[in-house]
C-alpha cells in the first residue's frame, strides 16, 4: 500500500502564530502574584521573561507575526509533512481515515523547536545572555541547547534526576549543542538543596527541576528563563502545526471529526487542536478534541482545577490549572515530558468549559501501540506520542465495531530514537502499569495554596 504524504512548501508555511484567546467565550482565570493574590502584572515577569513575551503571554490579538530570522530557522524542518495512516487503517481494519502530523523531523526531533526558537530570538533581541530551564525526557531541553547555539545564548538545563539516568543520549545531544545539564534536585540552588535534605535520593520532577532553573534565572541579571511547556506564549508558538494540518487537509479534501493529543504540560496538544478549536469556536466547523495523558500523572482526569504554583518551590506565580499539587512527585514513567503536576492553564480552561474531553491511558498500553505504530507505518514515536497513537487507535477501533467512517487526526510529536532503552525495557517485560493512589494525590492536593 503507497504511503500517502502531504508536504506543503516553504511559502505555504504560516507566517503569524494563533492566538486561541481572541476566541475564547470567556477569557480564563488570571495567573495571581503568590505574595498579594493580585493579578500579576508585566513588572512581575520581566525577571524571568524578555517584554515582547510578556505581551504575547497576555495578548488577545488572533494573529501574532511571526519575525522573518524566526521564519528563517523554521525553515530548515518546516512546514512538516501531514501522513495518511493507511497501513495502520488497514491493519486495525477500521473504515475510519487517521492522519498524523509528524513533528520529530526538526533537528531536535521533536515539536519542542517550535517555541525553543523564538524564545531564543526575543532573549537575544533583548540582549540576555544566558537561559535556564527545566527538562523530562530531555525534548523541551536538546530543543532549547539548540536554540541558543544558533542565536548565540548560554543555555543551562535542569534534567529530572530519573530521566538524566535514563536518557543519557538526550543528555549528550544538550552537550554536543553547548548546554550544559545538571541532575535535578542538585545541590547548586537553594530550592535542590532543601529537597535533598528532606530526599536524599529524590528522583525529581518538573517541578523541583522549574524551582531551580527559576532561581538560577531570578538571581542573575544576565539570565532569563525559558519554559518549554504551560504558558500562553509556548502554546501559541506551536500553532505552526495546526495551521499547517489544516491546509495540508484541504490538500487531502478532508476534515477532522477527531483529533486526538498527548498532554503532559499541553504544548503539543495545543499546536495541533488550537487552530481546529478556534475554527468551532468561531462557529466554522465542529470537531471533537481528545486529551490523551499517562495514568501515572493523571492532571485532566483525576487533577483539581485550582490555582497552583506551577513549581515545587513555590517561586512562580499562582495559576488556575487542573493539578495534582505542586508536591507531587510522579513515578519513574519513560514518558518524561508527560510528568507534570499541572496542565497550561488555556488546556484547563478549556476542558473546563467543555470544548476538549480527556482521558489515561496506562504504561504497557501506550507502547503496546507506539510499537504496533512502528510496524505499520515505518516510525517510532516517542513515548509522550504514544499516548496519541494509543488514543487514535482507540477512536479508529470504536468506528469499527460502530461501522463508522471518521476522520481522525492526531500530533506524532516526535520520534523515539533516543528512547530505544525504554523500548528495550518494554520488550524485556520490565515496564508496569501504575494507578496514583488517590490518597497520594490526596495529601498533595491538601497543600494547595489558599485563594480568595
Amino acid at each position: 500500500m503507497d504511503t500517502v504524504k502531504f508536504v506543503l512548501s516553504e511559502e505555504q508555511m504560516p507566517t503569524s502564530w494563533y492566538n486561541i484567546a481572541a476566541d475564547l467565550p470567556a477569557p480564563p482565570p488570571p495567573p495571581l502574584h503568590p505574595g498579594t493574590g493580585q493579578p500579576i502584572g508585566p513588572d512581575d515577569l520581566a525577571p524571568l521573561f524578555p517584554m515582547e513575551l510578556i505581551k504575547q503571554e497576555v495578548s488577545t490579538e488572533r494573529a501574532i507575526e511571526i519575525p522573518e530570522e524566526v521564519q528563517q530557522v523554521y525553515r530548515q524542518w518546516r512546514p512538516t509533512p501531514l501522513y495518511r495512516a493507511r497501513r495502520l487503517e488497514q491493519a486495525l481494519g477500521t473504515p475510519a481515515k487517521i492522519y498524523y502530523k509528524y513533528e520529530g523531523v526538526s533537528p531536535a526531533g521533536s515539536h519542542k523547536p517550535n517555541t525553543a526558537i523564538p524564545q531564543a530570538y526575543y532573549n537575544k533581541q533583548a540582549g540576555v545572555k544566558r537561559l535556564a530551564t527545566e527538562t523530562g525526557a530531555g525534548q523541551w531541553g536538546s530543543s532549547l541547547a539548540l536554540a541558543g547555539a544558533m542565536f548565540g545564548l548560554e543555555v543551562v538545563v535542569y534534567m529530572v534526576k530519573v530521566s538524566y539516568g535514563q536518557k543519557p543520549y538526550r543528555r549528550a545531544l544538550m552537550e554536543t549543542f553547548g548546554a550544559k545539564v545538571i541532575a535535578s534536585p542538585s545541590d547548586t540552588t537553594n530550592a535542590g538543596r532543601q529537597i535533598l535534605a528532606e530526599h536524599p535520593d529524590s528522583t525529581g520532577s518538573l517541578g523541583i527541576a522549574i524551582s531551580e532553573a527559576v532561581e538560577v534565572a531570578a538571581m542573575d541579571a544576565n539570565t532569563n528563563y525559558a519554559l518549554g511547556s504551560v504558558l500562553n506564549h509556548v502554546l501559541l508558538h506551536q500553532t505552526v502545526i495546526g495551521q499547517e494540518a489544516l491546509t495540508q487537509l484541504e490538500m487531502a479534501g478532508d476534515y477532522p471529526d477527531i483529533i486526538v493529543g498527548c498532554t503532559g504540560g499541553g504544548s503539543n496538544f495545543s499546536g495541533i487542536a488550537f487552530p481546529f478549536i478556534g475554527a468551532k469556536l468561531r462557529g466554522e466547523r465542529d470537531v471533537r478534541v481528545v486529551a490523551v495523558e499517562p495514568a501515572a500523572c493523571p492532571s485532566l482526569t483525576r487533577g483539581t482545577y485550582a490555582y497552583d504554583f506551577g513549581d515545587t518551590g513555590h517561586l512562580t506565580p499562582l495559576v488556575k490549572m487542573h493539578t495534582l499539587g505542586s508536591t507531587f512527585i510522579p513515578p519513574g514513567i519513560h514518558a518524561g515530558g508527560l510528568r507534570y503536576h499541572g496542565m497550561a492553564p488555556l488546556v484547563s480552561h478549556l476542558l473546563d468549559i467543555g470544548q476538549i474531553e480527556a482521558n489515561a491511558v496506562q504504561q504497557l498500553d501506550a507502547f503496546a501501540a507506539g510499537v504496533q505504530f512502528a510496524r505499520a507505518e515505518g516510525i517510532l514515536p516517542a513515548p509522550e506520542a504514544n499516548h496519541a497513537v494509543a488514543g487514535a487507535i482507540a477512536e479508529a477501533l470504536a468506528c469499527k465495531e460502530a461501522g463508522e467512517s471518521k476522520t481522525i487526526l492526531f500530533n506524532l510529536c516526535g520520534h523515539g530514537h533516543f528512547d530505544m532503552s525504554a523500548y528495550m525495557d518494554y520488550m524485556a517485560g520490565k515496564l508496569q502499569n501504575y494507578d496514583y493512589p488517590a490518597e497520594e494525590i490526596a495529601m498533595a492536593l491538601a497543600g494547595l495554596p489558599s485563594v480568595g
